[in-house]
């Protein structure tokens, strides 16, 4: 196996390093920025990797790998951790038997998220150890290091990432991979049974376990100190050790923390005693800042440097220095660009049906979020994953006028990860709302991943796959309706009669994500400028293959994809097939 340097994601590197751990079963749910740790690490045979339905079943069916005797894995991004914390906190207190890893992808500055949660706290809270790699070689040496601290000390290990280390790409050197026996399984109620009375138990070895990471990480290399000029000190982890070092470079010295959960005492102590003024540089809370102020030492954190977004080389610069940092910028002002549903998506018909019924949308997370932008303007709520449909049957229990005025749209796969749940509850409470599942056949949101619903694995390898329509009716919804975004006619009609029908109605949008490999554009329209009345219409699907040129609309031939909805929105037949006839 060559074993030369290579450029590789942070991502790509923590999935080689679990292969070079002996890393045997991985489970995860798909979610921007940790997605490609696990697409990763299914290109290794000695893996058995999935993608699950959410994070709570992924974490647990990892933990049960464990148990077992093998090294196990889970990933996920940060909000997708609020959804595993049930067995996270739990598994704290059973331990393990095999080393069991955790990866948790944070994203300061919300790049592809609802909020800036700073996963830090869930590993305090839960008591659980947890690393902070700075790139991408790190991810791979960590990966490593954690199941050996895992099966050390008894625990499950977090390891925290951030969008930039997570996307970000450095040299890695690989390495070979080590075959681990498989641990017998022990019969053990005492530590595996978790309830009450032996809970209290594990309690007790749960903050004795702590005392000893503690006394590893006073010692431990992870924690380093790196001293220069010795004016400025700056405590930082992660993406921040990096942006430091290139903003400040040897006029500060630096304490760089590689592990986060338990954080030392003395070890920081000593630094601070060294240094004349200590910056703590930490993305959104003060996690480590706290820390330090808890131990009696003088630092400067949240002070100079904001609760929000994500820091930078320049950022560190100013608040430090008082100095602009010297970067390159292109010489022309670039367009915005703002987010957009893609040509051809299949959701945008929906959403136009939607606005045009004047209804409350509950909405969700996916790629169909974007809905709620101008000119669709299609969703009036996100949360998360699955609060369009508790949401719904909340605000229509609270007013029941507000029914016929009211649908929760949400996606395939958020629907399996979280929605199911909310639906029984709306058939069990008799809840007279209105459910429209977007199905794509595909998870969009964060580049095409399979779900339990397409019928293929992470592999690709064929499977079982759930009948939305039989599950709907399965849990008391008797009203199921299939229908095609791209015939906007049935699409309204469809909405209509879920709408005025007496109790709970499920629509199911149905037509592939219009980017899938297998589906084939058709040809693209154009239009007939001496039949164009400008009188736009069309735009108001807001499809970026349209555009407005002398007052007529124009149709950009390399995005289109030839769906026809914007020529069921014309009445003068403008828009017409490539060969110039009326568009079928």
């Amino acid at each position: 196996m060559n074993m030369s340097k290579q450029l590789l994601l942070g991502n790509e590197a923590l999935a080689r390093g679990l292969w070079e751990a002996g890393c045997k079963f991985v489970s995860s749910y798909p979610g921007t920025p940790s997605t490609e740790i696990t697409e990763s690490a299914a290109a290794y045979a000695e893996m058995e990797c999935e993608w699950a339905p959410n994070e709570k079943v992924a974490l647990e069916g990892a933990h049960g790998a464990c148990i077992s005797g093998v090294r196990a894995f889970s990933g996920m991004k940060h909000v997708g951790l609020n959804v595993a914390a049930d067995p996270l906190f739990t598994a704290s207190y059973t331990g393990v038997n095999a080393g069991l890893v955790i990866a948790v992808a944070d994203d300061p500055g919300m790049h592809s998220s609802q909020n800036e949660q700073d996963s830090r706290h869930f590993a305090r809270a839960s008591k659980t150890m947890m690393l902070e790699p700075s790139d991408s070689q790190e991810c791979l040496d960590f990966a490593k290091l954690a199941f050996e601290l895992s099966e050390r000390f008894d625990t499950p290990v977090l390891l925290r990432l951030s969008t930039r280390i997570s996307h970000a790409r450095s040299v890695v050197t690989p390495g070979e991979r080590v075959e681990v026996p498989e641990k017998p399984y022990i019969k053990d109620p005492g530590k595996y049974v978790m309830m009450p009375a032996m809970a209290r138990g594990r309690h007790t070895v749960v903050e004795k376990r702590i005392l000893a990471q503690k006394a590893w990480a006073e010692q431990s290399g992870l924690n380093r100190a790196e001293y220069h000029d010795k004016k400025i000190g700056v405590i930082c982890s992660g993406i921040n050790y990096q942006y430091a070092r290139e903003a400040l470079g040897e006029r500060a010295s630096y304490f760089k923390l590689g592990c986060v959960y338990p954080l030392p005492e003395q070890a920081l102590r000593d630094f601070c005693g060294q240094c004349e003024t200590v910056y703590v540089a930490e993305d959104l809370d003060d996690y480590i800042e706290g820390h330090c102020k808890a131990l009696g030492l003088e630092v400067h954190g949240k002070d100079v440097f904001s609760l929000e977004g994500e820091f930078s080389q320049a950022i560190l610069r100013k608040a430090i220095l008082g100095e602009e940092y010297p970067c390159r910028s292109l010489p022309l002002e670039i367009p915005g660009r703002p987010p957009v549903l893609c040509p051809g998506c299949p959701h945008r018909s929906l959403f136009y049906a939607l606005k045009k019924q004047k209804v409350f949308v509950s909405g969700d997370i996916g790629c169909y979020t974007l809905g709620a932008l101008a000119p669709l303007s299609a969703m009036d709520t996100t949360v998360c994953m699955g609060a369009s449909v508790s949401g719904l049957h909340g605000r229509n229990k609270a007013n029941p006028d507000n029914a016929a005025k009211s649908v929760a749209v949400l996606g395939d796969s958020t629907f399996i990860h979280s929605g199911i749940t909310g639906l029984i509850n709306i058939a069990y409470n008799k809840s007279d709302s209105v459910v429209v599942i977007l199905d794509n056949s595909i998870t969009g949101m964060t580049g095409h991943q399979q779900n339990p619903t397409t019928g293929l694995t992470l592999q690709g390898d064929p499977t079982a796959a759930v009948d939305l329509e039989a599950l709907c009716r399965a849990v008391g919804i008797n009203q199921v309706t299939v229908v095609d975004p791209d015939d906007m006619a049935a699409t309204e009609r469809a909405l209509q009669e879920a709408l005025a029908f007496e109790g709970p109605a499920v629509v199911i949008s149905r037509r592939p994500c219009a980017l899938l490999k297998s589906v084939k554009a058709k040809p693209a329209l154009r239009t007939d400028s001496a039949r164009c009345t400008g009188c736009k219409m069309c735009m108001r699907v807001g499809c970026p293959a349209l555009s407005l040129k002398n007052g007529k609309t124009e149709i950009n031939a390399t995005q289109c994809v030839g769906c026809g909805v914007c020529r069921q929105l014309c009445r003068f037949g403008a828009i017409t097939n490539p060969e110039g006839g009326q568009a079928s």
